[in-house]
């Protein structure tokens, strides 16, 4: 017989927030303006790891009807700041929400609309309409 006691409490793993940039395309009541081609929306998530966060977020994200196409992960707040990001005031308040409600917080949006710079285009540079 062992003399150790059985536990129900799990684990708990520290969660982190991590910085997200999700990258979303159109889709039928997606919320974003008529004339848009997709966003850019900066995101605060919190997961035990970032590939933790990145599937919530998108989880969250899809809830909403949008169109995810590309995550890019810069990281949690710690290794933001080993690497010298400026992480202002206000940006630490909704991470430490994101944390606090183990939630995705969505900070920022920018919207692409058709010509904007740096988005590609439907003109592969010929003439013909394929």
């Amino acid at each position: 017989m062992s003399d150790k006691k059985p536990t129900d409490k799990k684990l708990r793993r520290t969660h982190h927030v991590y910085t997200l940039l999700v990258e979303v395309g159109r889709k039928t009541g997606d919320g974003l303006p008529d004339d848009a081609t997709g966003a850019a929306l900066m995101c605060y998530a919190s997961g035990v790891d970032e590939d933790e966060a990145v599937r919530e977020a998108v989880a969250v994200l899809k809830t909403a009807d949008l169109n995810v196409l590309e995550v890019t992960g810069y990281g949690s707040l710690e290794e933001r700041e080993e690497e010298g990001h400026d992480i202002e005031v206000d940006e630490r308040k909704m991470m430490a929400r994101a944390l606090r409600e183990n939630s995705v917080v969505v900070a920022q949006s920018t919207v692409f609309r058709e010509g904007d710079e740096g988005m590609p285009s439907d003109d592969d540079g010929d003439d013909d309409d394929d």
